[in-house]
């Protein structure tokens, strides 16, 4: 029997297997799904989980996606042989992969929400998940070689832990939402617990080739005790309140983070340009605000040349503020005159500001001094002045602008870091100062300089 007679014959057998389990209710489905786990808590050494952050890495996996997808129907084949959507050309989309003795095997990615959405956006209503607290990531682009998908999840469920562990730990991400086939959605179900969102099955998504899916969502922050409460007392390899949550794979390379960055960037110029100009049209193929969109993020040296040039004059087009490549979740303390310090979250930074967010009112125009977590070590002491609010109602805090009035040496590393690194990688490297050497050392800025911090709310 050939390799393709096989796959057929594994595929017309899953399917049999679903057909009868619909036959069952709804508790004992999953009661059966939920028996055929099978997590090793200890794989094999030679397998590795990492960020794919080189070209020859994500070609590997957008390869791995094209065949997986146009095996199952969600795509048509393309002449590149991958699948490279205009997300992953973001520095909010990360994608991981597993390898085997150095070969990619599996791949799953994780689109945080950016300037594009998120691609279920278009079929799917996410006011209600908007609506709650936290960051969103779509999962999506999910694969895995087909030598693999019969040995018991020996792939798939350490992919589905490291995923988990970014979201959950490097990736400020609260809700995930998935738009996947109407026949995989009992899984996303009973084994995560996930839960549809509003609208239920679109018939045709156009994402994947018009096929059918469903909509679901899970919230990070309830999850452990859902997987406790469902699976703390089974066996080790049953168990994936104790695999998602407790274990710590070696397997996995985490992301190396000078700063409390929350995303990990890797698209150099040439990257970009090799699978968005070279191997695809990606790039051709964008609307004229997406083209915009993406010149507001990659504002270096290097990236004018291979990004999608704007296709009609600019003349009356509403000027888009610049989007930092890279997000960050910095803990800070907030002093104002003789009271006690506040705390503060700051999520956008640059020479001349910051923005923060706090959960009480600040008064606006106020003057005081901010320490600032910029990383594990380094931490900044700056004299601020409080200059805008924007979000929640003042009776609750929420967003605030400053205005800085006195940097140090360390802030100024950060900025530039910040401003001149192309990929995460850049971030732990030393990076000269001289592009913020006139960032405010004791002057203060006037409070109409909108162009000295970046833009309250969010």
């Amino acid at each position: 029997m050939s390799r393709i007679q096989r796959s057929s014959f594994r595929k017309r057998l899953h399917q049999a297997v679903r057909r009868a389990l619909n036959f069952l209710p709804t508790g004992w489905r999953f009661a059966v799904y939920r028996r055929m786990i099978d997590c090793d808590p200890a794989p094999p050494d030679n397998l590795q989980l990492k960020i794919a952050d080189t070209r020859d890495e994500l070609e590997a996996c957008f390869r791995l996606l094209h065949d997986a997808y146009v095996s199952s129907g969600f795509m048509k084949p393309h002449p590149s042989g991958m699948r490279v959507t205009q997300y992953h050309a973001l520095p909010t989309t990360t994608t991981l992969c597993a390898k085997i003795d150095g070969v990619v095997v599996g791949t799953i990615s994780m689109i945080r929400e950016g300037v594009f959405g998120f691609p279920l956006q278009a079929a799917f209503d996410l006011s209600e998940v908007r609506a709650k607290e936290g960051q969103i990531a779509e999962i999506s682009a999910l694969a895995v070689h087909p030598d693999y998908r019969k040995t018991g999840g020996a792939i798939l469920f350490p992919l589905m832990k490291f995923m988990y562990e970014y979201c959950t730990q490097y990736f400020d991400t609260r809700h995930l939402v998935i738009a996947v086939n109407p026949d995989k959605i009992e899984l996303y179900e009973s084994l995560l617990f996930f839960k549809r969102l509003r609208g239920n099955v679109v018939d045709q998504y156009d994402f994947a080739n018009g096929a059918p899916a469903v909509g679901a969502t899970l919230d990070l922050a309830h999850a452990p005790r859902l997987f406790e409460n469902v699976y703390g007392g089974r066996p080790p390899r049953k168990n994936l309140f104790r695999y998602f949550v407790q274990t710590r794979l070696p397997n996995i390379q985490t992301p190396r983070r000078r700063y409390h960055t929350t995303n990990d960037p890797v698209m150099t110029p040439e990257i970009l340009h090799h699978f968005f100009n070279v191997a695809t049209q990606g790039f051709a193929e964008l609307d004229e605000r997406r083209r915009l969109l993406l010149r507001s993020i990659y504002g270096l040296p290097g990236y004018d040349s291979v990004l999608p040039a704007p296709t009609a004059p600019l003349a009356g087009h509403h000027p888009l503020r610049r989007h930092q490549r890279f997000s960050l979740r910095c803990p800070a303390q907030l002093t104002l005159g003789q009271d006690s310090p506040l705390p503060l979250t700051v999520i956008e930074l640059s020479a001349g500001g910051f923005q923060a967010e706090s959960k009480v009112p600040l008064p606006l125009d106020a003057d005081g001094a901010a320490v600032i977590e910029l990383g594990r070590h380094d931490v900044s002491s700056v004299r601020v002045r409080v200059v805008r609010h924007g979000g929640p109602s003042s009776n609750y805090g929420g967003f605030y602008g400053f205005q800085l009035e006195e940097t140090d040496e360390r802030w100024r590393r950060c900025v530039a870091a910040l401003e001149g690194g192309q990929t995460a990688a850049d971030l732990m490297r030393p990076m000269p100062v001289a592009s913020v050497a006139s960032a405010p050392d004791t002057p203060r800025r006037a409070a109409s300089d909108r162009s000295a911090y970046p833009s309250a709310g969010r």
